[in-house]
């Protein structure tokens, strides 16, 4: 089970018990606006697309700001501080620059999520003593210098030299938090069932947690919502510990709130009921009558 902090909130992920979240908006990519706000070191925005994925069910903030222009060793750990402080939740610290990633560590006091390295030696070397050094989570790509493969068995040879290598660092197993690789469906028909096949041997075989960037099974397709809400039903049921995705899409927490119930990863469908609970009563709320509950 891996275990992510911030001051109050303690988030837990790993096989049978249920799904989290790790909202994805916070991203510059093709988001021109905020782009151009993180160049100024504004994060009106941010602060906006943080409070409104909390709101929707996110349970861990994935934190992205590189775009052109974007000093990320000066910007990331500023947008760390800023998305922490205004929701509570804890952070996935997302870069390809190491420099960046340290710098957002040193000011997150708290145990924070990295995204992400992969299998191969060069980058494990990099990324690997900086989570130790930090007391860190990572996620790890199965894949490594030989590309992606296309077999569920490699990609879980891949897994275990990235348990490995991180054993050699004397990081927990508990802090690996393997991405399982989605590709785009279209492309290849069977992408998502060797994606699945590998949850599940990952899973049972190794014990570690799993993530993946759902939307990743249906670019280039149509009607991508719909395929990426069944595709995390799929995960889920092959035992996906946290999903990359965005909790604002019609669907996406009632879809995993499901999932996780219908699984027995939600004991006597606690959390569902809760959840319908909670839009009940705001529906009353906005009617102006009394709560169902209270009466």
């Amino acid at each position: 089970m891996t275990i992510l902090t911030s001051k109050e909130i303690n988030v837990r992920f790993g096989l049978g018990i249920p799904t989290v979240i790790i909202g994805e908006r916070i991203n510059p990519t093709n988001k021109k606006s905020l782009a151009e706000e993180l160049r100024e070191g504004k994060f009106n925005l941010l602060i906006k697309e943080a409070i409104e994925q909390k709101e929707a069910g996110a349970d861990i903030l994935d934190i992205n700001v590189g775009a052109d222009g974007i000093n990320e060793e000066d910007i990331l750990p500023e947008a760390v501080k800023v998305a922490n402080e205004v929701t509570g939740l804890p952070i996935c610290i997302d870069s390809s620059n190491p420099k960046a990633i340290e710098k957002a560590l040193k000011i997150y006091k708290h145990k924070a999520l990295i995204n992400s390295t992969t299998g191969e030696d060069s980058k494990l070397e990099i990324i690997l003593p900086i989570v130790k050094k930090y007391n860190a989570a990572v996620i790890c790509l199965a894949y490594d210098e030989t590309g992606i493969s296309n077999d569920p068995i490699t990609r879980i040879k891949v897994a275990e030299k990235i348990i490995e290598k991180a054993k050699y660092h004397k990081i927990p197993t508990e802090d690996i938090v393997i991405d399982c690789v989605a590709l785009s469906s279209g492309v290849d028909s069977n992408f998502a069932n060797i994606t699945l096949e590998t949850i599940k041997k990952v899973s049972n075989e190794l014990c570690v947690s799993t993530v993946l960037g759902i939307s990743n099974i249906s670019f280039g397709m149509p009607m991508r919502d719909d395929l990426n809400l069944s595709f995390l039903s799929m995960a889920i049921a092959n035992g996906l510990s946290a999903a990359i995705v965005d909790p604002t899409k019609e669907g996406v927490v009632k879809t995993m709130l499901a999932a996780d119930f219908l699984n027995g990863r939600d004991k006597y469908g606690k959390r569902f009921i809760s959840y319908y609970r909670s839009k009940i009563k705001k529906i009353y709320n906005f009617y102006g009558h009394s709560d169902p509950d209270s009466e």
